[in-house]
């Protein structure tokens, strides 16, 4: 626990954070507003916070969570919409209304709505990081695979098929770790992988004018800059209708309401 020193705007300085690490997540004032420690001197933290701090001053508590900025990956992401720090607007809106309420705290995934959840092994199998232990029908056309967290493997031990919440343990590996159908994950550490392809597959945009002078690789990226009203959205909806791809995850920063929906 420690306390603000100073305060500009959305950068706050507090004191007391001996026992606070990089990068923690930091929770400051009454209104509890999520921020993230920038740099450490001493037991000072500087902290950016991610919602607006006016009426913020000097005395008021800061108190570290003790974790990174992380999500929560499993059943409940598709058809959703997020804030940058993965709170879900849909259901706080049916909380608070059209206004988004400074300090407000709502889990990424929904701890009360039951997936069935289908097991595709047994006790006794053994399984290791990435093993895709059962299936989740989220949409008609997505069926989502739940697999072994990084850095965990074993025997199974336990596993039933079922009504489970994102939260119930659906399995246990060893005996004494168990397995839910949701997984947390840091921001800034990439997703491990065992083998990454280079991407030389053309990708058949369905526009001449990009297929001719601006050939795209399946697998590889893309940058449209242009002014307003140029269009880029637009080739964006064309990219992703054209791409092999199942589920298509629109990432927009200063962007106006309609061109998210």
């Amino acid at each position: 626990m420690g306390r603000i020193v100073k305060v500009s705007g959305p950068l706050v300085v507090a004191e007391g954070l001996a026992d606070a690490g990089m990068a923690d997540v930091v929770l400051v004032g009454d209104q509890h507003l999520r921020g993230e420690i920038l740099t450490m001197t001493g037991d000072r933290a500087s902290i950016q916070v991610y919602e607006e701090t006016a009426g913020l001053a000097p005395g008021a508590e800061v108190s570290s969570t003790g974790s990174v900025l992380s999500v929560e990956l499993g059943p409940g992401l598709l058809e959703n919409i997020y804030d940058g720090i993965q709170r879900p607007l849909e259901e706080i809106r049916e909380l608070t209304g059209a206004t988004l309420t400074r300090g407000i705290e709502v889990p990424a995934l929904n701890r009360t709505r039951k997936w069935t959840f289908t097991a595709t092994v047994g006790v006794g199998d053994v399984v290791q990081s990435g093993d895709i232990i059962g299936t989740v029908q989220e949409t008609s056309a997505i069926a989502h695979r739940i697999m072994v967290p990084h850095g965990i493997s074993g025997k199974i031990t336990a596993i039933e098929s079922g009504e489970f919440t994102v939260t119930d343990t659906v399995a246990t590996v060893d005996g004494k770790t168990p397995l839910t159908l949701m997984q947390k994950w840091g921001v800034r550490k990439g997703r491990p992988y065992r083998r990454k392809s280079l991407p030389v597959t053309p990708l058949q945009s369905g526009q001449r004018v990009i297929d001719t002078l601006f050939p795209l690789a399946k697998g590889g990226t893309a940058a449209v800059p242009g002014p307003f009203g140029s269009g880029k959205t637009v080739v964006q909806h064309q990219l992703a209708k054209w791409s092999d791809v199942d589920v298509v995850v629109y990432i927009g920063c200063g962007e106006r309401g309609n061109e998210m929906t």
